[in-house]
């Protein structure tokens, strides 16, 4: 059986502050010991998984609209990269725009979260995600479950 770690080490890509503040508060209200780095752009996002890795976080959560490097750029370079390509990626966006949701599982994402407009959801969301076994979590799922809504 494999070793779980109690740590769970978070990483967000989101060039929104307030989005940041609100994950950062989400995660600290849940009972579960995590380390988040943020980025606040597709780029540095990159730039810090090539600094970090090995070894890769228990989750990337990906915001879709950011400059320098979207989301979509972002997921693509990860699951190409032999380095990168077993992170779970959840995709963390304000559109629940159905060819969003489409491309993102066709290059691999493991979950797409539409941002919940409030706290509470927000927290559920960050919750349900961290709370799955590592093989729901690593695995992609039947595309009927790869949108996860909350409110």
């Amino acid at each position: 059986m494999m070793n779980k770690s109690p740590m769970k080490n978070i990483f967000l890509a989101d060039d929104d502050a307030d989005d940041v503040m609100f994950f950062e508060d989400a995660l600290n209200g849940l009972s579960l010991a995590t380390d988040l780095t943020v980025a606040i752009d597709g780029a540095a996002l990159m730039t810090k998984l090539d600094e970090v890795v090995p070894p890769p976080p228990d989750a990337i959560f990906l915001d879709l609209n950011m400059p320098r490097k979207s989301g979509f750029e972002c997921l693509t370079e990860i699951r190409k990269d032999p380095k990168l390509k077993n992170i779970p990626v959840v995709i963390f966006s304000t559109s629940d725009h159905p060819n969003s949701i489409e491309t993102t599982y066709s290059l691999g994402a493991n979950y797409y979260i539409c941002k919940p407009r409030s706290f509470e959801l927000l927290k559920e969301a960050v919750k349900t995600i961290l709370f799955l076994d590592d093989s729901q979590l690593t695995k992609q799922p039947s595309k009927e479950n790869y949108f996860l809504k909350f409110g």
